[in-house]
């Protein structure tokens, strides 16, 4: 029998990751490669199979039938691939190697990345590569060994857990509410200048959430700005431009040194949670298990930012 080569396992497994993502830059994204690199190793399994696995147009990849057939397999053979290494990780007790981890752009540079030196420190043998962004990831398919999600979101083939709240609360600047007054209810917003948060994922403006009694309501502000950073949302708050809605773990620090004034309070709501999630198959991993144990320790309860801001 013919001994498949090492060129041959390459153009398999660059297909099975354009098939899934819909891209050659998505998979070369995740492949860490070139899309070129991934558009040629496709090319030539197709030459080699004599078989036309993609239907292409200028802004998509459709599978054909036969792409579809060789898809499925070609799935098989990388979840047999991902289980012979996450056995052979398991094996080993010392967290070594790359741990790949997935997380929103605010919690990353908020409160993952500050306490990576300390994680590193601890574990100098394993490498943490931190990604960050707005875009749903598919832990299974892009190889994330723990993905940071705001919202209790299921998955039958991952693992979750419950890190913290996930707190609003609307701020101001000092300097603004001398100015213009604080309000005592969300109704009288109308009267202020707001500044808005848009969702980069899908242009949405966020929608401002109050617990007025036994209920939650949504509020949609006349804003004059309107951003799609949070980061961007509190550099605008702190120059006097209005109210604005902000996770607590954002500002914080603003509020420590008395640049925002969380304002509203009886009406904040916990709109959501912080959540980990992990493959089921990276259960036993060494790697996973150090760093959800040092997740405890970044999103300790009651958490810190809550506590300053009296959440």
């Amino acid at each position: 029998m013919e001994q498949i080569g090492l060129d041959r396992l390459t153009g398999l497994i660059a297909f099975a990751r354009a098939a899934s993502l819909g891209s050659y830059t998505a998979a070369a994204r995740v492949l860490g490669v070139s899309p070129s690199a991934v558009s040629k190793s496709v090319q030539r399994l197709e030459a080699r199979l004599g078989l036309s696995l993609f239907t292409r147009t200028t802004r998509s990849l459709t599978l054909t039938p036969e792409g579809r057939d060789l898809h499925e397999r070609a799935l098989r053979l990388l979840r047999e691939a991902e289980a012979i290494e996450q056995a052979a990780v398991a094996a080993r007790s010392e967290p070594a190697g790359t741990l790949k981890v997935t997380a929103p752009l605010p919690i990353g540079v908020h409160l993952l990345a500050p306490a990576l030196p300390r994680f590193r420190a601890r574990h100098p043998k394993l490498a943490v590569d931190l990604r960050l962004g707005d875009r749903f990831v598919d832990l299974i398919e892009e190889g994330i060994d723990v993905a940071i999600r705001v919202g209790d979101l299921a998955d039958s083939r991952l693992v979750s857990r419950r890190l913290a709240p996930h707190r609003l609360c609307a701020f101001a600047s000092p300097d603004y509410l001398a100015r213009r007054g604080t309000p005592a209810h969300p109704d009288e917003l109308a009267g202020h200048a707001c500044v808005n948060f848009r969702f980069q994922s899908t242009g949405q403006t966020l929608r401002w959430p109050f617990r007025i009694g036994a209920k939650v309501l949504d509020v949609t502000p006349d804003a004059g700005l309107v951003t799609d950073s949070s980061d961007a949302v509190a550099a605008i708050l702190v120059a006097g431009g209005g109210i604005g809605i902000s996770p607590t773990y954002v500002v914080a620090p603003l509020v420590a040194r008395g640049a925002l004034v969380p304002i509203l309070r009886d009406f904040a709501v916990e709109r959501s949670a912080v959540t980990a999630l992990w493959p089921e198959s990276r259960r036993g991993n060494p790697n996973v298990k150090a760093f959800l144990a040092f997740l405890g320790e970044v999103f300790p309860s009651p958490t810190l930012w809550d506590a300053l801001i009296g959440a």
